[in-house]
C-alpha cells in the first residue's frame, strides 16, 4: 500500500524543493540526456499549493541550444547541481510534468513551456 501524506506535509516538502531550486534552471533533454534548452527559474521559483509546485520562469521563452526531441527534463539549482531528475515531457494538456506546444526542437528556436508542475505524491 502506498504511503499517503497530509496536504500540509506535501506542501512543506514541495516548498523546500522549490526554495532549493529558485534561481536555478529547468533543462529539456533528449533521449540521450543532451540539453536541448535551459529555462531559468524565477528568483522565487514559483508557487506551491496542496503539494503541487508550479514552476515560474525568469523569461517566458528561451532559445534552444540543441536539436532533437524533448523526452525528459531536470531541475538544477543555482549552483548547477541536479535537484530533480526524470521529469516527464509531453505536449500541452498531456498530463506530463513539463508541457510544450511542440516537443520537436531545433537549435535557435524559441521554446515556450506551456506548463511545468511537480507533484509530491
Amino acid at each position: 500500500m502506498a504511503v499517503i501524506y497530509t496536504s500540509a506535509l506535501r506542501t512543506t516538502r514541495m516548498t523546500a524543493t522549490r526554495d532549493a531550486c529558485a534561481g536555478g534552471a529547468l533543462q529539456l533533454l533528449d533521449s540521450g540526456g543532451n540539453v536541448l534548452s535551459s529555462h531559468t527559474l524565477s528568483p522565487t521559483g514559483g508557487t506551491v499549493a496542496d503539494g503541487d509546485w508550479t514552476l515560474a520562469f525568469a523569461n517566458a521563452t528561451a532559445a534552444a541550444s540543441g536539436t532533437g526531441t524533448a523526452t525528459a527534463a531536470r531541475i538544477r539549482n543555482s549552483s548547477d547541481a541536479d535537484v530533480a531528475t526524470g521529469l516527464t515531457v509531453g505536449l500541452t494538456d498531456s498530463g506530463a510534468d513539463v508541457e510544450l506546444q511542440n516537443t520537436s526542437i531545433n537549435a535557435g528556436q524559441d521554446i515556450i513551456i506551456s506548463s511545468a508542475t511537480l507533484t509530491d505524491g
